[in-house]
């Protein structure tokens, strides 16, 4: 058998590729140990009180705000996963299993949110937020700290209706290869439906739900348009404090913070990948 060369021009195109890609990524790391305040060049690594090379780390974990953030950041994305997952599995279940006269609208509709820019969508959540929350406090004579305002609440559900396409498409692509008569086969020997669904069906798409959520959880960790258009005073999350830095000066803590943050992300895609293989 012959065995095909691969071309020197293929390796080359991948390896210009990746660099591409992750260069600046590498390079953002290596300022998180700049020894310059400015972080404009980098002129050498820092080794500073105990922390030594570690010091913008060890001042960023010192930062209240940053701690702030990072809370309402993972309570967002906790809450909206586990959301996400159950609404998204059974609007998988619901689209791969029955008829209902909307459902060819309900599977274009769950295309919407993927495929429009996410800043048409954080200003219609936003106008759809005011309006409703201008009505309600209107009709019900909410003064003061008893009015609805933008917050935690409303980032958490755009969030979740941002989420939940994603988990669905995902879950049904596992429904796909699903054996209908594993289940029959149960509720022949006695199962009930929600019997045959806990011992049979959910343990079998599982991997498929586990990475929809996972890339739920990957999504809301990340987004900032969406979460700058809803968030409101005390739901500060990480991307949206980064962004705030941004604008005033770029410091290694900076740097420290965005290397964190790549290591989280790349930790649940590789966790997400995992199970996608398993699968």
């Amino acid at each position: 058998m012959s065995s095909t060369k691969r071309s020197p021009w293929i390796t080359l195109s991948a390896l210009l590729i990746y660099f591409f890609l992750y260069a600046p990524i590498v390079v953002l790391i290596v300022f998180a140990f700049n020894s310059s305040k400015t972080n404009i060049v980098f002129e050498g690594v820092v080794n500073q009180g105990a922390c030594g090379p570690f010091y913008w780390f060890c001042k960023l974990f010192s930062n209240d705000d940053v701690l702030d953030a990072a809370k309402n950041t993972l309570t967002i994305a906790f809450i909206s996963t586990i959301v996400s997952a159950i609404i998204g599995t059974m609007a998988a279940l619901a689209l791969q299993r029955y008829d209902f006269p909307v459902k060819r609208a309900s599977e274009a509709a769950l295309y919407i949110p993927i495929v429009i820019p996410e800043i048409v969508m954080g200003i219609g959540i936003l106008v759809f937020f005011s309006a409703l929350f201008t009505w309600f406090n209107s009709t019900f004579g909410l003064v003061g700290d008893g009015r609805l305002a933008m917050g935690l609440g409303t980032v958490i559900v755009s969030h979740i209706a941002f989420s939940i396409p994603f988990v669905t498409l995902v879950v049904r692509a596992r429904l796909h290869g699903f054996d209908k008569s594993l289940e029959e086969a149960a509720m022949d020997l006695g199962a009930n439906e929600f019997t045959t669904f806990r011992r049979v069906t959910f343990p079998l798409i599982a991997p498929g739900v586990l990475s929809g959520a996972l890339l739920a959880f990957t999504l809301s960790l990340d987004d900032f348009i969406i979460t700058f258009f809803t968030t409101g005073p005390g739901s500060t999350t990480l991307p949206i404090y980064v962004y705030g830095l941004l604008r005033r000066i770029v410091t290694p803590e900076v740097n420290a913070l965005s290397t964190i943050w790549i290591l989280t992300v790349l930790i649940v895609v590789f966790i997400s990948q995992r199970l996608e293989a398993r699968r």
